[in-house]
């Protein structure tokens, strides 16, 4: 490569690294796997090497990739908590092993031992104990500074309130989630329709790193500690010696500590950790080797980002080939349809894979997948299993292409794809496999607000089969609500009547209720205003829909897929059948629409309404509530401490109404 090409690529390479580790460290939320990283990094650090009149201070090759979050306080780490070379082959273990052994002579040494332990896949952080008491913990951030995240760390019950010796020490560790419980939680998240966690380190980072420990304190975060930053009152010879000394204090030390005398006992203790790997209850992402004398690490010494008395050892992703036999349709929870991969069984890192997820239509076009295919599969962050790629040149003619199917597998509803989305999902409001999500909304307060059904209570009600359908739980009897907590008869008379109340209910909160997409609480007053019963609405027409204000096209067409559905007619009789109000108050067509063609903003504290009551109040007259000022706005009803969205109606002179004005006008 001529010097202008180097000095190009190098500055693209610096671009591309340093938008993936900001990804990877700051944002925990990777677009790439660790392996295409560590190419791009390796890359980067050959063209230095071979060019280094180009290196640069801010280059990622010679600096750690963190950065302190904000919100967090800063905390700047006594010893630096540095990075790790990486190598990726057994001749770069020998040349660092070569290096060390070179440098033990030339210093007198006669002897070198070693350390193997895991290369834990988590977030570095470092704990602070004084007088034997964990006063402090940080993350490691750039090396130097790092984030004060105490509270988070104490939520982990591995981490030791206090240790035996009334000693100051700081030590450090690798935060990490366990890899049954890692996908326990991305089960959880596909069932719920939210977005998967990449991989089990992103997953810890982002659990430790949040501002509320309540937060933290809901994920299965572990931790290993794996080194001795600073002690005060004792000295040790060797690494080892301070790993033993850290668990005899309490610490949960990284259980895999291989001591070795011989290079040759060094490449074995790397190849047995490969081979255990998947035996491990915890992700690794490589194997570190150590030197274990600590005074001659002390002559090795280190460069600004990595120690040179140790290497991290990366294992190369496994790939393996099988069949694609099948793609098959899940429904979640919120309705989203799901393909998933039926594959000819095989093993992967250790794990037998015989399925796996697509994710949506656009993957699977993407990597071209058909039914029949000789597909590449590996393990994304060693959890995930994902299909990397085909073999279009096995194919054999007789391969299917694969489509989403127009109906949901699981109740025969309509199946949309809407545009802008990636996602296809089933239409019907009695598909089973949306039930949880359905009725949870159905009794929420913004729609029915049935007090004392949440989702505890639900979710009993459906294990027992006490409720297969939404209009279920106008059927549920005083014994079968009673029966669900001991002593629940104080329980179940206060569920009963706030069920019978719901009945009684404005329409549009029934609208709200039924879920129809794109269709919340403001445009289902707008539709409940103009229609009046749920049978004109169910049978309007598109132009009717479409030119109704806050509508739209999109909104209309939402409707009447909706109210099209058998399942839906099915629902609104059973309600009818259990006395749900279907109507609007008659008298609310004598109220006059003094607000008709106004739009209010609400801002500050109102003494005499809350802002939703407020808000309810102005849409009865007719009138709309928007949530930011522009010239289109009326009224600005400000309360106490009203702030920016007073200062701007002043700027554009927009009329601004006290309360007690605004009381004045709805007299």
């Amino acid at each position: 490569m001529e010097k202008e090409e180097a000095k190009k690529r190098i500055k693209e390479l610096r671009k591309i690294v340093e938008y993936h580790a900001n990804k990877y460290y700051n944002e925990d939320n990777p677009e790439i796997s660790d392996f295409e990283y560590d190419m791009l990094m390796v890359e980067l650090r050959n063209l230095e090497k071979q060019y280094p009149e180009f290196i640069s201070s801010d280059s990622l090759t010679q600096k750690v990739g963190g950065k302190v979050k904000e919100g967090f306080k800063k905390v700047e780490h006594e010893v630096p908590l540095q990075s790790l070379q990486d190598v990726f082959s057994f001749a770069e273990v020998r040349e660092f092993l070569d290096r060390i052994e070179k440098q033990a002579l030339e210093n007198n040494i006669s002897e070198v031992s070693y350390v193997v332990e895991t290369k834990i896949d988590g977030l570095s952080s470092a704990l602070e104990y004084k007088e034997g008491k964990f006063v402090r913990g940080a993350t490691r951030g750039n090396g130097l500074v790092g984030e004060d995240v105490t509270e988070n760390l104490k939520t982990i019950k591995t981490i030791p309130k206090e240790i035996k010796d009334k000693i100051n020490i700081t030590v450090r560790g690798e935060v990490f989630i366990a890899k049954k419980e890692f996908e326990k939680m991305n089960e959880e998240r596909q069932e719920n329709e939210e977005e998967l966690f990449a991989n089990a380190r992103n997953a810890a980072a982002g659990s430790l790193r949040q501002l509320d420990s309540n937060i933290t304190r809901q994920r299965p975060l572990d931790i290993y500690i794996f080194n001795v930053q600073k002690i005060e009152g004792k000295d040790f010879n060797s690494h080892y010696e301070e790993l033993e000394y850290l668990v005899k204090q309490g610490f949960n030390v990284n259980p895999v500590r291989i001591y070795c005398k011989t290079q040759e006992e060094v490449i074995k203790a790397i190849e047995k950790i490969g081979e255990d790997r998947e035996k491990l209850t915890f992700g690794i992402d490589g194997a570190v080797v150590k030197v274990d004398n600590l005074a001659f690490r002390e002559i090795l010494g280190t460069t600004s980002k990595v120690p040179r008395w140790a290497v991290a050892y990366k294992y190369p992703p496994e790939q393996k080939e099988t069949i694609l036999k099948d793609i098959i349709c899940q429904v979640g929870r919120t309705g989203v349809i799901t393909p998933m991969a039926i594959l000819e069984p095989v093993v992967v890192a250790g794990s037998k894979i015989s399925k796996t997820t697509l994710h949506n239509e656009d993957f699977i076009k993407e990597k071209d997948l058909r039914i029949g295919d000789t597909v590449v599969l590996q393990k994304a962050g060693d959890v995930i299993p994902e299909i990397v790629s085909c073999k279009k040149e096995k194919r054999t003619g007789k391969e299917k292409i694969f489509y989403m199917p127009k109906i949901c597998p699981v109740c025969g509803a309509k199946a949309v794809r809407e545009g802008g989305e990636a996602a296809t999902r089933c239409t019907g409001i009695e598909c089973p496999a949306k039930l949880f999500r359905n009725l949870v909304h159905f009794v929420s307060r913004e729609a029915m607000n049935i007090d004392g059904l949440g989702e505890n209570i639900i979710s009993q009600l459906q294990e027992k089969k006490l409720i297969s359908n939404i209009a279920d739980i106008y059927d549920l009897t005083f014994e079968q609500i009673a029966s669900l907590k001991k002593n629940g008869t104080k329980f179940a008379q206060n569920l009963i009547n706030s069920i019978n109340k719901s009945k009684q209910n404005e329409l549009y909160r029934l609208i709200t209720a039924l879920g129809i997409r794109h269709v919340g609480t403001k445009a289902a007053k707008v539709l409940a205003r103009k229609y009046r019963t749920i049978d004109n609405l169910a049978n309007a027409s598109f132009e009717s829909l479409s030119e109704t204000s806050d509508i739209g096209e999109v909104v209309a067409n939402s409707i009447i897929d909706f109210f099209a559905q058998e399942q839906t007619k099915d629902l609104i009789q059973r309600l009818v059948k259990a006395g749900v109000n279907i109507k609007q108050e008659e008298n609310d067509q004598e109220i006059d629409q003094r607000f008709a063609g106004k739009t209010f903003v609400l801002t500050g504290t109102l003494e005499h309404f809350t802002r939703e009551e407020a808000g309810n109040i102005i849409e009865k007259f007719g009138g709309k509530v928007s949530g930011s000022v522009s010239k289109k706005t009326s009224f600005v009803l400000a309360g106490e401490e009203a702030g920016s969205k007073l200062t701007k109606a002043n700027e554009l002179g927009i009329q601004v109404l006290s309360e007690q004005e605004f009381m004045e006008l709805i007299k």
